[in-house]
């Protein structure tokens, strides 16, 4: 029997287990709340100790990976949209492990992309791919997650990108004032501050100031439901935005990488939307850079629509370079 490796994709909102019982091949597959458990060891044990996990072999488990919504430097991890922090060597030590290797989850989802085939993805617009050339990657969840892969003699080479915390750049009048309505909470707005799923309450409240209309106490998901079935003007403004806010920002990741190999949309809020972002101001947006403008339109984005990405891309990293991994 093969000795089955613990997987782990780690955000802001849910940690997600599997274990991987022989190369690509995922068990065991949970979902837990981080809000739920005190600290990522927490977590970890109320996975390993489940039946659903005993059951895949979680019990002979020596070997971990986790890929987390956080820059890694050093020992220590303390994330940044969460609360949890832990030290990588002590929790090795904790579970008996062998190896514990920890990425960033963004890393992880970058060396998903080459492994990835078409049912696994949703096209909107552009050509073809130009085999080669570097692929970018940004992604809208608890936060905005920003990387890509650059080819090189020894293969894909992940970007270790902190680029969702780059300075929100408006596109119109419409952005200005909802950027001037964030500066009177936060000195630095961010891209993450507006493109993630606190950002979508931030534009929601936003566009209700703007229209001297009450805003409603409700969060991300409730603000999609509405926009979504248009019981909500502001909401539906809100997706508008949202999308042409997302439209500039890769394609900027595009010209900034020269990303002919395309550009790749994870996270938890594009997938949810469906196809509304066909529809939308998205790829109008993408291509609207002047003088660039046709070598945008010739770019492709897709949105990944394979549940569980990080798992694939950090399982290629472990059988790479097991215990090697730098981020």
């Amino acid at each position: 029997m093969r000795i089955p490796k613990l997987l782990a994709d780690i955000g802001g909102t849910n940690a997600r287990f599997a274990l991987e019982t022989s190369p690509g091949v995922l068990s065991a597959v949970n979902i837990l709340a981080c809000a739920q458990y005190p600290s990522l060891e927490d977590a970890m044990r109320a996975y390993l100790q489940s039946d659903l996990a005993r059951a895949a072999g979680a019990d002979l488990v020596k070997n971990a990976g986790i890929a987390i919504a956080n820059p890694i430097n050093g020992d220590v991890v303390q994330m940044t949209n969460h609360h949890w922090r832990f030290s990588i060597e002590t929790t090795r030590k904790q579970f008996q492990l062998d190896s514990l290797d920890v990425v960033n989850d963004f890393t992880a989802l970058a060396m998903s992309l080459p492994r990835l085939n078409a049912q696994q993805l949703t096209q909107v617009g552009g050509q073809s791919v130009v085999a080669g050339s570097a692929i970018g990657l940004l992604g809208a969840g608890t936060g905005l997650g920003v990387s890509g892969l650059i080819p090189s003699e020894n293969g894909w080479k992940p970007l270790h990108s902190e680029g969702g915390h780059v300075t929100f750049t408006p596109v119109n009048r419409r952005e200005i004032a909802i950027l001037e309505f964030a500066w009177q909470e936060f000195d630095h707005v961010s891209a993450e501050r507006l493109l993630s799923g606190p950002g979508l309450k931030l534009i929601y409240r936003a566009l209700a100031a703007l229209h001297q209309q009450p805003a409603d106490d409700i969060d991300a998901p409730e603000i999609l439901q509405r926009g979504l079935n248009q019981e909500c003007t502001i909401c539906t403004e809100v997706l508008s935005c949202f999308c042409e806010m997302l439209g500039t920002m890769a394609g900027n990741l595009a010209v900034t990488l020269g990303a002919r190999g395309g550009i790749y949309i994870g996270g938890g809020i594009v997938p949810r939307i469906g196809d509304y972002i066909n529809h939308s101001g998205f790829r109008q947006r993408f291509e609207q850079k002047g003088r660039f403008t046709q070598y945008l339109s010739e770019i492709p984005v897709f949105v990944i629509t394979e549940p569980y990405p990080a798992f694939i891309g950090l399982s290629a990293l472990l059988e790479d370079a097991p215990s090697r991994i730098a981020a």
